[in-house]
């Protein structure tokens, strides 16, 4: 009796054919995998959940209803739902993903998962496409709120979406370079403070001319204040495709992801 392997197609004894067969599974189901993996465990913390879903909702009605801060013109809402929105892809792609990422690090989760046959550049895809995921939730939760407030939006979804995919490049890279470089603890701190600042200096809650013009200039090219402002022109103004926040955000997701593919590390 004769024995032999065939590779793809299992052990082979006595023209008998054993399934499965030894290997890692087609990298694309590796990706989904991971990603629904990542998803499950992100809507599973409830800290995460009211970082990423309460608090911007909350943000909305509070400041859409009550007059504490002047948004100019028009009905608040009009003004505050596409700041909210940016600020729900910045609380997921970056202070959420830096917190959960860098306490994986530190508990050696990330290096167990780099020892797999998922490729490290595939594990952050899968984060990435979790992010994804889990604003697409965001979004569609926050729009029924504001259209319930009375919000009346402008411009292309098309553009829209290209502002949102954009933005959400530039705070994962962030937040994966935060949490591959410093301590779980300092990436806590870090990420939560780097959310209060641009909270009240991005634009998303109070307008950017409200500022001097010194700090209006570096205010503006920040990445939330891109989103931001990028979100307004098309949602609020029903302005065209605004390239001046679609360079911004492009210039962010290079220099976040690149720094965060080179600097990363895994223990």
């Amino acid at each position: 009796m004769s024995t032999g392997t065939s590779p793809g197609t299992g052990l082979r004894a006595g023209g008998a054919t054993y399934a499965p067969a030894p290997g890692a599974a087609p990298l694309a189901r590796m990706i989904a995998a991971q990603t629904a993996f990542e998803t499950k465990l992100l809507l599973r913390n409830g800290e995460q959940l009211l970082l990423t879903v309460i608090i911007p909702s909350l943000l909305l009605v509070l400041f859409s209803t009550v007059d504490v801060v002047d948004t100019g013109a028009g009905e608040a809402v009009d003004f505050l739902a596409p700041g909210v929105l940016a600020l729900a892809v910045m609380s997921t792609a970056f202070t959420g993903q830096a917190i959960a990422t860098g306490f994986e690090r530190r508990y050696g989760v990330l290096k167990r998962l780099a020892a797999s046959p998922l490729p490290r550049w595939a594990l952050m895809t899968a984060k990435t496409l979790s992010v994804l995921v889990t604003e697409v939730l965001q979004v569609v939760l926050l729009t029924v709120i504001a259209f319930a407030l009375g919000w009346s939006p402008h411009g292309s979804p098309l553009v829209v979406l290209l502002l949102l995919v954009l933005g959400t490049a530039a705070f994962s890279g962030l937040g994966l370079l935060m949490a591959g470089t410093l301590k779980a603890e300092a990436t806590l701190a870090a990420a939560n403070l780097v959310f209060l600042l641009l909270l009240v200096g991005g634009g998303v809650i109070v307008p950017l001319d409200r500022f001097p013009d010194g700090a209006q200039a570096v205010l503006g090219l920040l990445p939330i204040s891109a989103l931001s402002d990028g979100l307004r022109d098309v949602l609020q103004h029903g302005a065209g495709t605004p390239w001046g926040d679609l360079g911004i955000l492009a210039a962010w997701a290079a220099a976040g992801l690149g720094a965060a593919g080179t600097f990363f590390r895994w223990e």
